[in-house]
């Protein structure tokens, strides 16, 4: 019994240590993204008899996959959805292999359900994107391809299902990869995997298929359980977000929260924004004891060597990498709300840990998310996207969103209804309105358009300039 035990024991210990990949699929309808997902749990064993004996008796009463079973109905669990054939809400598995975690949103294809993929897509490391090898790329394959971009995920996987219906053509694959590819990079997505499919019969699903002996990449399940994703987290500049400030007695004072990015020590110096004091970090404590270091996306309560005044909603972060500061910013929004934007009304604004209120100014384009056109307007509703500047009653710490998820993201909250109105992410500062705030000069390299090969280069101009006193900071 004590030798089960202890293997129960490694084995718990063992599964906690695995990363977790979180996904989206998405495509226009009836592409096959419930049946991938259902036959991609079906095929890794990830499915309990019960739901197996359930899933089979449906797949005979409404099933529609012939004599098939039908695997999308693991995924379509609302009525509507069933009676239809079409995904409507954001359908949300979890599963695991013995390479890692898995949590998999499975998104709605249909246009009035944007909001709904915003939704899944929000924490996505990765995207499939399903394209029927039939009808090849769409209008929807663009939408979802600029909304993927948009949340800033990084890995896309190209599902070309439905081989088996072109009698698995290599030519046919090859057209709609080469133009999918070209697309995409002028969105500047560029790690895209191809993989040619029949997820209705399992062909590269889990296992390569005999039937695509041209094709040389992995299956579905061996990328999804290799891809890199320890990059995606901002590890170079330190962001600490208060989210509470801990005293339990009157000899223990610490700031707790969630390290939104970047790596902090103890013994480092660190700014509280917005009100510029500075301290170093005396302990880094956790329910398991004091860290020597710690790292996002890490819980802890840091310590400091002075008394600071530093309350939730205000931020810590390292000398010479500031964040910018200030109540202006450029955004890109996606309106989630039934009703249409009143640009009149004091939203509420969270971001972080800190709440306020905000004012949405000018709008200087929508995005006809089916054309990529930038159009006029002077407000937007459901589903659509636009590029908007906000204003804050009080001072917002934040980053781009390309730069950092975490601080360059944020929501608009209806003060009546507390309805969450929006989803923004976050372009930068409002140049027009004011600087960034911080007093430090910025030289957003991305944005700019600087090429990695001269990045150390721009690096020690920032160097030299630091050595003068003039505070500047490159971002990558």
């Amino acid at each position: 019994m004590e030798t089960k035990k202890l293997s129960i024991e490694e084995y718990l210990e063992q599964d906690e240590k695995k990363d977790l990949l979180r996904l989206l699929t998405a495509g226009s309808v009836d592409d096959g993204k419930s049946t991938l997902i259902g036959r991609l749990l079906y095929d890794s064993k990830r499915i309990y008899d019960d739901q197996l004996q359930s899933l089979e008796r449906d797949s005979k009463r409404i099933g529609k996959a012939g004599d098939h079973i039908d695997y999308s109905l693991l995924l379509d669990g609302l009525k509507a959805e069933r009676e239809q054939g079409i995904t409507i809400d954001v359908a949300y598995r979890y599963f695991s292999t013995n390479k890692r975690k898995f949590i998999i949103a499975d998104t709605p294809g249909h246009e009035q359900y944007t909001r709904n993929m915003i939704t899944g897509g929000s924490t996505a490391n990765l995207a499939i994107i399903l394209v029927d090898a039939r009808n090849g790329i769409l209008t929807q394959t663009h939408r979802h391809t600029y909304l993927v971009s948009l949340l800033g995920i990084k890995h896309i996987v190209l599902a070309v299902n439905k081989m088996d219906l072109v009698d698995f053509s290599k030519e046919r694959y090859d057209e709609i990869t080469s133009e999918y590819t070209g697309f995409a990079g002028s969105l500047g997505l560029d790690d895209i995997l191809c993989i040619p499919l029949s997820a209705l019969d399992g062909d590269n699903v889990v296992e390569k298929s005999g039937r695509t002996p041209w094709y040389e990449g992995p299956s579905l399940m061996d990328w999804l359980e290799t891809v890199k994703i320890d990059r995606d987290i901002n590890m170079d500049d330190f962001r600490f977000p208060v989210q509470y400030v801990l005293r339990p007695d009157l000899d223990f004072r610490g700031f707790s929260g969630k390290i939104a990015s970047g790596v902090i020590r103890k013994g480092e110096t660190v700014i509280a924004l917005p009100s510029g004091k500075t301290s170093r970090v005396k302990r880094i404590v956790t329910y398991d004891g004091d860290l020597e270091y710690a790292f996002a996306p890490q819980c802890v309560t840091l310590t400091l060597e002075d008394e600071i005044d530093l309350s939730r909603g205000e931020m810590l972060v390292k000398p010479g990498d500031k964040p910018y500061s200030g109540h202006h910013f450029k955004a890109m929004v996606v309106w989630m709300d039934e009703t249409r934007m009143d640009r009149n009304k004091a939203f509420f604004l969270k971001q972080t840990t800190n709440t306020t209120r905000a004012h949405i100014g000018d709008i200087e384009y929508r995005v006809d998310v089916n054309t990529l056109e930038h159009l006029h307007t002077d407000a937007l509703a459901l589903n659509e996207v636009g590029l908007v500047h906000i204003t804050t009653s009080s001072v917002l710490m934040y980053d781009s969103y390309r730069a950092n998820k975490a601080t360059g993201s944020f929501i608009i909250i209806d003060p009546i209804t507390n309805f969450t109105s929006g989803v923004g992410m976050i372009i930068g500062p409002d140049e027009g309105a004011e600087g960034n705030g911080s007093g430090t000069i910025v030289i957003d390299m991305a944005a700019l358009g600087i090429g990695q090969e001269h990045y150390d280069a721009v690096g020690k101009a920032c160097e030299y300039l630091r050595s003068k006193g003039i505070d500047v900071k490159c971002k990558r």
